[in-house]
């Protein structure tokens, strides 16, 4: 599936050169031949890290926090909005309203405004 993903990207990406390479970075559930062959045939410099790898380089650098589970934290977050984790409308449009009201609900929270 990684190759679909890869060519389905509606962006149009630039032609990777030696001063302005292609990075793909992967993490250890990628980490298999077949996947680094497919990152040099399409052009792209594979990064492939173990996560007790990173982990621990993180720890080694003073002042900078962990970010690897910002995403997956956020969609946790949007999920207990029901409307959100179930989808009952049936428009496109209310749907999203619902999906930035959930959003603008969230950035509300973590700024800290209700005290």
């Amino acid at each position: 599936m990684l190759r679909t993903t890869l060519e389905s990207i509606p962006i149009e990406r630039p032609e990777p050169t030696e001063e302005h390479p292609q990075h793909l970075c992967l993490d250890k559930g990628y980490a298999y031949s077949e996947v680094r062959d497919l990152g040099k045939e399409l052009g792209y410099t594979v990064h492939i890290r173990p996560r007790n790898e990173e982990a621990q380089a993180i720890k080694r650098q003073v002042g900078d926090i962990a970010r690897r589970w910002v995403v997956e934290r956020t969609h946790s977050w949007m999920n207990r909005f029901r409307g959100v984790l179930i989808r009952w409308d049936k428009k496109g449009e209310h749907y999203l309203a619902l999906l930035h009201l959930a959003c603008a609900w969230i950035t509300y929270r973590a700024a800290d405004l209700l005290g």
